[in-house]
């Protein structure tokens, strides 16, 4: 046993150096095979000897699937705001008053204000204890599963006589390119883009899923160190040193003495910032020393010793040359705007999103305008304003397409959505060979092939539709330009295999408008045959928890549509799975049959995710919010005060996890 504990101990402690190496000084001592056998060696010894467990074992980056709620933490030093300035002037005068209230030298520090999300990480004894989001300044949300996945963040410091109790302020930022493969992950699946890196780290950081957080790749910047016993009275020596206990600190800091020495950092960086592997918004000035720090004191609002400076948003005059438009496996159209070739953020811009319709009229656009086109922190350049004046020889108005550009079937727009759609699903072959790349992905039906392979086989005659799919012949595959043997074979057999995908992900598969992975796991346990789900009424999909009007008109219209039913029914006939597992079906009674379940806080015995699988199997309907329909709160951990109120208010009953589990025996 203690054999074994060493063992643990040292393999996490060559883990943690390993990671430091990789993710903060981009310099790996091992290749990243080797790492993932020390890693695999760790997680079974942690599995052997559960006793060993250690919240910041280099095992826990990969995540957890138990969901917990976020619980409200008071933060010992408040989470100020800075005052935003926008020009050399505001800078200036902020240096005069610092120099008027402190009336002796100082020094100003300037750094990088990067573009995330606030975070405020505490260590205890050099190990992380907490980490929480910056919430109204004085609470914020305890995130410390979630963050114990960034990998630049040191679960234990490095180093010797650190201070007993450290919180350290920092952002959490998602990269450029893991932000550009996330939103051309989700565009694949026509899901809604994000806008823009900040609003994705801050989304992922409050997920639930902690593996889904893992799988992000955020990192962070630690810009503050606070505490009691701090070992310099600089914020430079300080900053310093946490690099050196092992977090990630920009080496953009700057000690400046004078104004010119100030203006110069803000004007290098304003160049410089585009070739930065993430987003930055401006530069964050500070007076270094922390006693000249507590003399200025804050406002009521903003700390009287530092301001930030914001970089005006990066923005190009270019030609408007034409408006094409994109239709997708949904149908939507989307308008594109052809440029005139413009550097923008270090790269060459040559189109823009125009949204919709109405973003069309607001700026009244003509062919050959000489339009703006701003960046930022937008991963699609957009176009922003119209000069005008510069107009000369005026185009065509832009007017929204009426017909599809595909099929040339007639646009309509849905109720008061802002898109328009083909509604032409069955005969626009760019919303069918959409349908088919969406439906071979991954998270769907998991076939090894491209959008390429899917033009070819459309224009050869051989697929129609997904279905066709399992009607494929070796001999026809072999016919294809470039084709062999060993390509053949190996789509047939991909094919074949995903025969065995459950029923959820065969549902997602599907394509239904506004039915996601998540949604169609909902679907899936709510209707356990697709049958069931095909014959539901619009009353029992919504009653069904997060299925609202929208999704439930669109699952009805699915399962009305004649040519949609027949394609089901030949995937049917190919032996896909449209029912739940003997397993799962196995588990379903009617214990709960007509009682409303709410759960809240965190469990130990099983996630979340499967307590609500458990309410659904066993005929109850699990709730999102507390009211007088509900019967029961299976109630964990750190339960909602607020919950907690309206239970006792409203006299309904708590039931831990050991009881509820009692009621399904």
């Amino acid at each position: 046993m203690e054999r074994a504990k060493q063992q643990i101990e040292t393999l996490r402690r060559q883990l943690h150096d390993h990671n430091y190496n990789y993710y903060v000084l981009s310099q790996p001592a091992i290749s990243d095979i080797e790492f993932d056998r020390l890693m695999r060696e760790l997680t079974e010894l942690e599995a052997q000897y559960p006793e060993y467990f250690d919240p910041n074992s280099p095992s826990v980056r990969v995540g957890s699937d138990i969901n917990k709620s976020f619980t409200q933490v008071t933060h010992r030093y408040p989470m100020l705001s800075l005052q935003n300035t926008y020009s050399e002037g505001e800078v200036a005068e902020f240096y005069n008053r610092v120099k008027k209230g402190l009336n002796e030298d100082f020094v100003i520090v300037c750094e990088l204000k990067y573009d995330g999300t606030s975070i405020s990480l505490i260590y205890e004894e050099g190990r992380l204890t907490r980490a929480v989001t910056r919430g109204d300044g004085k609470k914020g949300d305890d995130v410390t599963d979630n963050v114990r996945t960034i990998h630049n963040i040191p679960l234990v410091l490095k180093g010797s006589d650190l201070p007993p109790y450290l919180e350290l302020r920092g952002e959490i930022l998602l990269p450029w390119s893991s932000f550009d493969a996330l939103n051309r992950e989700r565009a694949e699946q026509e899901e809604p883009l994000f806008a823009n890196p900040r609003n994705a780290a801050s989304g992922t950081l409050k997920m639930q899923d902690s593996r889904v957080v893992a799988s992000r790749k955020l990192e962070s910047y630690i810009y503050s160190m606070l505490g009691d016993a701090l070992p310099a009275g600089s914020h430079y020596e300080n900053m310093t040193l946490a690099r050196e206990w092992g977090l990630n600190v920009s080496g953009a800091m700057k000690r400046c003495r004078t104004p010119e020495e100030i203006f110069d950092y803000l004007n290098y960086w304003d160049r410089e910032r585009k070739s930065l592997p993430v987003t930055t918004d401006g530069v964050v000035l500070k007076v270094d020393s922390l006693s000249q720090q507590r003399n200025l004191g804050s406002t009521s609002k903003f700390p009287r010793w530092s301001i930030a400076y914001k970089f005006n948003a990066e923005k190009a005059v270019t030609r408007l040359e034409s408006v094409t438009y994109q239709v997708g496996r949904t149908g939507a159209v989307t308008p594109v705007a052809n440029l005139a070739p413009v550097l923008l953020s270090g790269t060459t811009v040559k189109r823009a999103s125009l949204y919709n319709e109405d973003a069309i009229n607001a700026l009244d656009l003509h062919i050959g305008d000489s339009v703006y086109v701003e960046k930022g922190g937008e991963i699609i350049p957009k176009i922003t304003g119209v000069e005008k004046e510069a107009r000369f020889l005026l185009g065509d108005k832009v007017t929204f397409a009426r017909k599809c550009p595909d099929c040339g079937t007639p646009l309509v727009r849905i109720g008061d959505e802002a898109a328009h759609y083909c509604p032409n699903s069955e005969g626009c072959p760019t919303q069918i060979k959409g349908r088919v790349e969406h439906f071979v992905t991954r998270k769907a039906m998991n076939i090894t092939m491209g959008p390429e392979t899917i033009s070819l086989l459309w224009d050869k005659g051989l697929i129609r539709n997904a279905a066709d799919l399992y009607t494929l012949q070796f001999d026809d595959l072999l016919r294809l330009e470039r084709w062999a043997e060993t390509s053949a074979l190996n789509l047939l057999e991909s094919i074949e295999q995903s025969k065995s995908v459950p029923y959820e992900r065969v549902l997602y598969a599907l394509g239904i408008r506004f039915v996601g992975e998540m949604v169609a796991q909902k679907l899936s346990h709510a209707f356990p045959t697709i049958n069931l789900l095909a014959q539901a009424s619009h009353e029992q999909l919504i009653a069904v928890e997060e299925i609202g009007d929208r999704i439930a008109r669109s699952v009805i219209d699915f399962f009305s549509n004649a040519g949609f039913v027949d394609f089901v029914d030949r995937l049917r006939h190919n032996g896909l799975q449209f029912s739940l597992s003997e397993d799962v079906l196995a588990a379903k009674t009617d214990k709960l049959k007509g009682l409303t379940i709410v759960i809240s806080g965190t469990f130990e015995l099983h996630s979340r995710d499967a307590y609500k699988a458990m309410i659904i199997q066993n005929g109850g309907k699990n709730s999102g919010s507390v009211s007088k329909k509900s019967d029961y709160i299976l109630a964990g951990e750190n339960m909602g005060p607020a919950k907690l109120e309206k239970a006792a208010k409203l006299g309904v009953k708590l039931i831990d996890e050991t009881a509820f589990l009692e009621m399904l025996r």
